[in-house]
């Protein structure tokens, strides 16, 4: 199953973002269940959250990949959303 994961930063986070950028893109990158991933952006074009769409067998394995994200226990988001997703597209 497809989930998306929506997360928003708390606010004036950007720097514990930076501090935790590297663990957090080697925690995407190795748990082989993340198709698309970014972050979203301010109009400045700062980093305020991230979106990424996971293929998982189900909601737990999403719920644990998102626990175990280095963001998340840095405390960096103010809130986390994962909703079942159905590609149509790409």
């Amino acid at each position: 199953m497809h989930v998306a994961l929506i997360a928003l930063d708390r606010p004036n986070a950007l720097e514990v973002r930076k501090a935790n950028r590297e663990a957090h893109l080697a925690h995407v990158r190795a748990s082989g269940i993340v198709e698309q991933a970014g972050p979203f952006l301010n109009a400045a074009g700062e980093m305020i959250g991230s979106l990424l769409i996971l293929n998982v067998p189900d909601m737990a394995a999403a719920e644990a990949f998102a626990a175990d994200d280095p963001y998340a226990k840095a405390g960096l988001f103010e809130s986390v959303t994962l909703r079942p997703w159905n590609r149509v597209i790409g």
